[in-house]
C-alpha cells in the first residue's frame, strides 16, 4: 500500500518558477510553497502582477503550507512601520497568516537556520476575544473584542533568493514571510493599557545586554491598535471572519535582523505593566 503523500513535501525536486503576470497555477504554488517548507531559496519575479493576483497567489501557498506547518492560528499585517515600507517600496501593509504549529513560548530555543532567510523582529500579537470584532471600527470598540495583548518576536523568512526581489507583492504572495515566533505573558486587554501601548518604548537587546534597536509604539500605524483596525477590515476585504482565539501579529516595531547560532535576544516592552519580555535563543 503506498502511503499518503503531502504535496508540499512530494513536489521538493521540482524546480519553481513563476515569469506570468499572474495568479500562481496550483503546481507553481505547491512548487513555492515545497521550497519554503524545506527553507530554501526562491526565485520570484512579482513587480508585474496585480495587488488581486498577488493576493490569490498567496492563497493557494497557504493552502500548501497548512499540510506542513499545521492549522491556522490567526494572521499578520506585516509592512506597518514606515521604515520597513520605504524599504520594499509599499505604500500600506501587507496581510498573511500564522501557523499554530510553529508558534513557540518564552523562553525559546529554534536553530539559527530556521528559514532560507532567518530574521527577526521586535513585534506584538492580540488575542481576538469574540467575532464581534469584525464591527470594530474605533480603538474603543477594540476594547469589547481584544481579550489581551501578547508580547511577541516574530521570527519571520523573506526567503528570496535576491532581495531586490522583495517588494509588497512578493512578499505578500510567501504569506508575508511568515515561519516562526516567540509569545510572551498576555496582558490582560483594559482601558488603562490603550495609552500606554502608545507611550511604550520596545527595546531589543543581545545577551551581552547591546541594544539592537529601539521604538516607541507608535511606530506601529501611531498606534498598535490601529494595525488592529486594519487587519480587521483586511479580513472582511477577503472574507474571513476572525473569530475568539484567533491572535493578531500587528508587525515590526524593530529593522529586520537575522539570526546568529549562540546569540540570545529580548525584546523589552518598557513602559507595559510589569515591563514584558520574550527571550530567544538561537542554537
Amino acid at each position: 500500500m503506498f502511503k499518503r503523500c503531502v504535496v508540499v513535501m512530494c513536489l521538493a525536486w521540482l524546480p519553481f518558477s513563476h515569469a506570468s503576470a499572474a495568479c500562481l497555477s496550483d503546481l507553481e504554488a505547491a512548487q513555492l510553497a515545497s521550497r519554503y517548507v524545506n527553507k530554501e531559496l526562491i526565485s520570484l519575479e512579482a513587480s508585474n502582477i496585480t495587488a488581486a493576483d498577488a493576493l490569490c497567489s498567496q492563497q493557494k501557498v497557504v493552502r500548501y503550507l497548512q499540510q506542513a506547518f499545521g492549522p491556522v492560528a490567526g494572521y499578520k499585517a506585516g509592512l506597518t512601520n514606515p521604515a520597513t515600507q520605504k524599504r520594499f517600496g509599499a505604500d500600506a501593509p501587507v496581510a498573511g497568516v500564522l501557523f499554530k504549529n510553529l508558534l513557540l513560548t518564552s523562553p525559546a530555543k529554534l536553530p539559527a537556520q530556521f528559514g532560507a532567510r532567518p530574521l527577526f523582529e521586535a513585534d506584538l500579537l492580540v488575542e481576538v476575544k469574540d467575532a464581534g470584532i469584525m464591527q470594530a471600527r474605533t480603538q474603543a470598540d477594540l476594547l469589547k473584542h481584544v481579550k489581551a495583548v501578547i508580547p511577541f518576536i516574530e521570527l519571520p523568512d523573506l526567503a528570496f533568493s535576491d532581495m531586490r526581489q522583495a517588494n509588497a507583492n512578493s512578499i505578500t504572495i510567501i504569506n508575508v514571510g511568515a515561519r516562526q515566533g516567540a509569545l510572551g505573558k498576555p496582558l490582560p486587554m483594559t482601558a488603562e493599557l490603550v495609552p500606554l501601548l502608545a507611550s511604550m518604548q520596545v527595546k531589543l537587546l543581545d545577551d551581552s545586554g547591546a541594544q539592537l534597536d529601539s521604538a516607541p509604539g507608535t511606530a506601529i500605524l501611531d498606534h498598535p491598535l490601529n494595525a488592529v483596525l486594519w487587519l480587521v477590515q483586511e479580513m472582511q476585504r477577503r472574507g474571513v471572519r476572525l473569530k475568539a482565539g484567533d491572535l493578531l501579529s500587528l508587525g515590526s516595531f524593530s529593522k529586520l535582523i537575522p539570526s546568529a547560532a549562540g546569540k540570545t535576544i529580548m525584546a523589552i516592552y518598557d513602559g507595559l505593566p510589569g515591563n514584558p519580555q520574550v527571550v530567544v535563543r538561537f542554537e
